[in-house]
């Protein structure tokens, strides 16, 4: 870690002062394979040893299992014509078919696109059609969701296709829709005749031979475009973010470096695959050491997590915040063994220390870290370390991994500020995604003409590069002319003994401009007033900080992810304050 002092200027005896900004090198350099490149080179290591554990399949598979199931679903796709640069989408919860296609797809240097299992109709045609994907992979529901359903109405065009050739008006880059229940995919009935099943796609991967796969796999290069993730959509439309084999796998692999992971650990993932902090900071970084994946529920359920805890000795987890919080608050929680657990991310959404000291003492998890970054840097950037004090393991997100620049600009200037002050967090690496699929007038927005990636998130950086979130740039209130970082009053509040979860963000006035709102939701069995809350903010902010607006909540608006979406509880309030005619968003 080099954070920049600036010279002397001649001999002037001026020094200017030190620079947001800090590039880390590595001891260890940057893997040069591709992502099946690397894998087999841990197979190799590892053949024997458990690669996945799906509980709610009641499956496992060794790494050479994994390995031999991973060549047959890719000899498949190649068979029914899928190749190099190829768009696969994947519509699905989280189960072992999920993983196979994630590494299957990089098999074949195919461009894995993730879908949200929350999607609607209407988001599930924008996400094929702005990646114009070519075949999509589904499972037939997921909890109130028909997919079946859905998909027919989409695609009118399956009643008439046989599961090959489908041709759609809508979406004319589609070719295949191939449909499995995770319960028995090689079982699973086609509902319609133009649904490719997954028995039919094993059954075809006997045209095959292993020797095309690994000839298409030797003739793949590393900075190929591997995976399409979309944005999460907590401020607008998701933009399609385009990541290589280098990006992607060099962030697993040195996330856990960070973490000090090897083959003997087992870390249980709660969260979605769909997502980068599933894929990228969970399967894939499993996969880059040879350590276990343990997969406790198709979709997020905290007692289910704490049983695979508890049954696989984990020791590891990973999680957002609210999921942590359900975990800890969750009755079954204190009758669940949990000392196997040593360490973990958070991260996803703003840590607040009460909690990550929570998840270190009671859950057991002593080097739990906090994680930083988006899914345009391949997705971290920031992690905290074991060694840290626990100040900054706890207010902090850390510093960058290798191999990583960052620097804190003027929102204004573009300047590079000071250390200590205040401005946008942006990064350069080889993390940085190429793009956004077809959408070059949204890259320039993000990337400037030099590398850097602008991340719209607001902090700090001291003289040994560790950096603290202060908010979003786009979260930022302006009330009576005072710059007011909402991270900073929703800290106060979760210190709170009452309040397990706060969100903080503004709202029109026609006197300030802004005025302060905060959403609290208290731990269970307790209760509070307005008043009470607002004494307790006055005696540890600046007045023109203390929320105006108060509401006590069961629940907040989400994203599967578990981020909260600020600008729903803002467009909820205005429609309930009567703001709407007079202060649009």
């Amino acid at each position: 870690m080099n954070p920049v002092i600036e010279p002397a200027a001649g001999n002037t005896g001026t020094t200017f002062p030190a620079k947001s900004y800090c590039h880390r090198g590595g001891s260890e350099p940057l893997l040069g394979a591709t992502i099946p490149e690397h894998f087999l080179q841990v197979v190799a290591r590892f053949p024997e040893r458990e690669a996945v554990v799906s509980l709610p399949q009641g499956r496992r598979l060794s790494y050479s299992g994994l390995s031999s199931a991973i060549d047959q679903l890719a000899r498949g796709l190649v068979a029914i014509g899928y190749g190099t640069g190829d768009r696969i989408g994947v519509w699905s919860t989280d189960n072992l078919e999920w993983l196979l296609l994630q590494m299957a797809t990089a098999r074949i240097g195919a461009v894995l696109v993730n879908i949200n299992p929350a999607y609607r109709g209407r988001e599930l045609a924008y996400a094929l059609e702005r990646s114009e994907v070519q075949g999509l992979f589904t499972i037939p529901r997921f909890r109130g969701s028909d997919y079946v359903a859905m998909l027919v109405e989409l695609l009118p065009e399956l009643r008439q296709s046989r599961g090959t050739g489908l041709k759609s008006a809508a979406l004319p880059f589609l070719r295949h829709v191939v449909l499995y229940d995770p319960a028995d995919p090689e079982g699973t009935e086609a509902p319609q005749p133009g649904f490719f099943t997954w028995r039919e796609l094993i059954q075809a991967s006997d045209d095959v031979g292993i020797e095309t796969v690994e000839a298409i796999t030797a003739a793949l290069d590393r900075d190929d475009a591997i995976n399409i993730q979309y944005t999460s959509g907590t401020t607008g439309f998701p933009k399609a973010v385009v990541l290589s084999h280098h990006n992607i796998l060099n962030n697993a692999y040195f996330s856990a470096r960070a973490m000090h992971f090897t083959e003997r650990d087992r870390l249980c993932i709660p969260v979605p695959f769909y997502h980068c902090f599933g894929m990228v900071l969970a399967n894939l970084l499993c996969l880059s050491v040879g350590a276990c994946m343990v997969i406790p529920a198709e979709h997020f359920d905290a007692p289910a997590v704490l049983k695979a805890i508890e049954s696989e000795r984990c020791t590891a987890v990973h999680g957002v915040p609210t999921m942590f919080i359900a975990e800890l608050e969750h009755p079954q929680f204190k009758h669940c063994d949990l000392t196997s657990l040593r360490t973990g991310i958070m991260a996803g959404a703003p840590c607040p220390p009460p909690l990550m000291k929570r998840v270190m003492e009671d859950m057991h998890c002593a080097e739990i870290l906090i994680g930083y970054g988006e899914t345009e840097a391949s997705p971290l950037t920031h992690l905290t370390s074991r060694d840290d004090d626990i100040d900054r393991r706890t207010r902090t997100v850390g510093r960058n991994l290798p191999h990583q620049e960052v620097k804190i600009v003027d929102i204004g200037t573009g300047a590079t500020v000071p250390l200590g002050e205040t401005g946008e967090i942006c990064f350069r690496g080889y993390h940085v995604m190429a793009g956004y699929y077809g959408q070059p007038d949204k890259t320039a927005e993000a990337l400037d003409a030099h590398g850097w990636l602008y991340s719209g998130d607001l902090g700090t950086m001291d003289a040994e590069g560790y950096v603290q979130i202060t908010g979003r740039r786009k979260e930022m209130i302006i009330r009576g002319g005072e710059n007011i970082y909402p991270r900073e009053i929703e800290e106060v509040l979760f210190s709170h003994s009452k309040i397990a979860q706060a969100a903080v963000f503004g709202i029109p006035d026609e006197y300030y401009g802004e005025e302060i709102m905060a959403w609290i939701q208290l731990h269970t069995g307790e209760t509070a007033t307005e008043e009470e809350i607002r004494a307790f903010c006055a005696g540890q902010m600046a007045h023109f900080k203390v929320p105006r607006h108060i509401w006590f909540v069961e629940e907040f608006p989400m994203t599967v992810t578990g981020k909260m979406q600020k600008f729903r509880m803002r467009e909820m309030a205005m429609d309930r304050l009567g703001l709407r005619a007079s202060a649009p968003l």
